[in-house]
């Protein structure tokens, strides 16, 4: 919201970790979480994953994860890093040479379990790779791949032997004199990724990857992701994430802004605030929003949009949105603007002209913003 301000008792204090650099966007020491998200097409067909990348990022991706599981991807890696606008990290499972190839091949961050790749001198040529060629690295920890002896000396999937198992590929690194990694403790239950989350964040200052892996469909997926990512950020936990969904990637970019808007960590676009209407409505409310939520994608400028009903609750949401509207009577409903009503507009007119607001506004913002950029 623009025109109010920053209320103390909706502060997070975030955990203190270092910061590191996965291509162009820092993740880490304060900077602002990043939202991922991962391709799903074969890496082998660039068109189809150059298309994905690039709509992932249109939707607010910051970085994208291609997986790279042979020498084939490998080699359409570098056409699609090349096109793409976001930094790209290769997934690149257990094999060594995928993760000398992808550095080659212009890779912001591989994703990688250092112990799970074999010798020590393999581990010392993917580090080496990763260096000549300003990379930075993943590990990737997640309850259904844990290390034998870990599942052998725990007997099951906890939080304890996920950490181990960060805490021991930390070391590899480290060892080696490599720090420029990120974290990530995955699990599908969220209770034991949020208890992994929470021992590791405590155990060091490396920068934290948060996800529930195999969340789940759009629905159920986002629920979880919802609770366990949110529960973890609240807390200050996380310094980047990705919700794993079976749907469309651009759907998890829009989780996980929306998520991050809703603990105002993080504004991208019109947060709209609307109501699941009654028999009090004045207009058709579900399809209103449908439909500008459609019509306001393109607008990036952080501001709000209250969608009420009735004069109920209307009013006061108002009240707390760059923009307003609430619906009244005989087919026509009031306008807010900066928390003050404005004017009366016609239902049948009343989502044409809450656009144009919405677009005048988001111009006013971003007039403002530059001047006092211009200013500094």
């Amino acid at each position: 919201m623009s025109h109010n301000p920053v209320r103390p008792w909706r502060n997070i204090e975030r955990r203190q970790s270092r910061r590191i650099m996965v291509g162009n966007v820092p993740v880490g020491g304060g900077a602002p979480i990043s939202v991922q998200t991962m391709t799903n097409t074969p890496t082998t067909d660039v068109a189809a994953t150059v298309a994905q990348v690039q709509a992932a990022a249109e939707a607010g991706a910051d970085i994208v994860r291609v997986s790279v599981p042979d020498e084939a991807s490998s080699k359409a890696l570098k056409d699609i890093v090349r096109e793409s606008p976001v930094p790209i990290v290769a997934d690149i499972h257990f094999h060594y040479r995928r993760g000398i190839e992808a550095a080659e091949a212009g890779a912001a961050c591989l994703r990688i379990n250092p112990g799970n790749i074999g010798a020590p001198e393999r581990v010392r040529e993917v580090i080496a790779a990763a260096r000549d060629h300003g990379c930075s690295m993943r590990i990737g920890v997640n309850a259904g791949s844990l290390e034998k002896h870990l599942l052998e000396k725990y007997g099951e999937p906890c939080p304890e032997a996920m950490i181990e198992s960060g805490l021991d590929h930390i070391r590899i690194l480290q060892d080696n004199d490599f720090h420029e990694f990120k974290i990530s403790v995955k699990a599908s239950d969220v209770f034991l990724a949020a208890a992994a989350y929470q021992g590791l964040a405590e155990a060091t200052d490396a920068p934290i990857h948060l996800g529930i892996t195999e969340a789940g469909g759009f629905v159920g997926g986002t629920v979880k992701s919802a609770i366990g990512l949110g529960n973890l950020l609240w807390m200050g936990i996380g310094d980047t994430l990705r919700v794993s969904l079976s749907a469309d990637p651009v759907e998890e970019v829009k989780i996980g802004f929306e998520i991050l808007k809703a603990l105002g960590l993080r504004h991208r676009g019109v947060n709209i605030i609307s109501c699941p209407s009654c028999a009090r409505q004045g207009f058709d409310v579900i399809r209103t929003v449908e439909v500008l939520e459609k019509r306001l994608e393109h607008v990036k400028t952080p501001m709000s949009l209250s969608i009420i009903g009735c004069v109920v609750n209307g009013p006061g949401e108002a009240l707390m949105t760059d923009v307003g509207f609430t619906g009244g009577g005989a087919g026509h409903g009031m306008v807010y603007l900066a928390g003050r009503a404005s004017h009366k507009m016609s239902n049948d007119r009343m989502i044409d002209h809450i656009v144009e607001e919405v677009e005048r506004k988001a111009a006013e913002i971003e007039t403002a913003q530059a001047g006092a950029e211009a200013a500094e």
